[in-house]
């Protein structure tokens, strides 16, 4: 299948603000990892689908109260059980760039333990090729999910 996408967004009220008046980065990664499990759970199932790895964000700009947020995500690659989501959050409409990064998501049963999801994922792109290739060098230096107990 080609890759797999979706967007949401959010405003940012005075609930979601830290001490500095701004967006609290834990409220953004909240967002971020929904974000992905909603495009990871659109091809499995949400009961089946579980956050394993958030593959590091870096926020590289405040976002102040009353900005909308935009996520924009896609499924990069596929594993035996685990897929990869690439987020990237966006100041709506001026495209402003807040954060990006990558999360898997593994495919479990009743039990909790991974199990093949039987999902493929093809790059259509040059811009998704990129992606692929990012995804890979950032798995490869954080090590496979291997026999690990998955985690909610």
């Amino acid at each position: 299948m080609s890759m797999t996408k979706a967007s949401m967004c959010r405003l940012v009220k005075g609930c979601d603000l830290n001490h500095h008046g701004t967006l609290f980065a834990g409220r953004g990664a909240e967002w971020f990892v929904e974000a992905g499990f909603i495009t990871a759970a659109s091809v499995t199932a949400p009961e089946r689908t579980v956050c394993a790895k958030i593959h590091g964000m870096v926020f590289t700009r405040p976002v102040k109260k009353g900005s909308i947020v935009r996520a924009e995500s896609q499924i990069v690659l596929a594993g035996k059980t685990s897929l990869t989501v690439y987020v990237k959050l966006v100041i709506h409409p001026q495209d402003e760039f807040v954060v990006d990064g990558f999360l898997t998501f593994v495919n479990v049963d009743a039990a909790g333990r991974p199990t093949p999801h039987g999902i493929t994922v093809t790059a259509d792109t040059p811009e998704e090729e990129a992606l692929q290739v990012r995804a890979r060098t950032i798995l490869s230096a954080g090590g496979a999910l291997k026999n690990n107990k998955v985690g909610g």
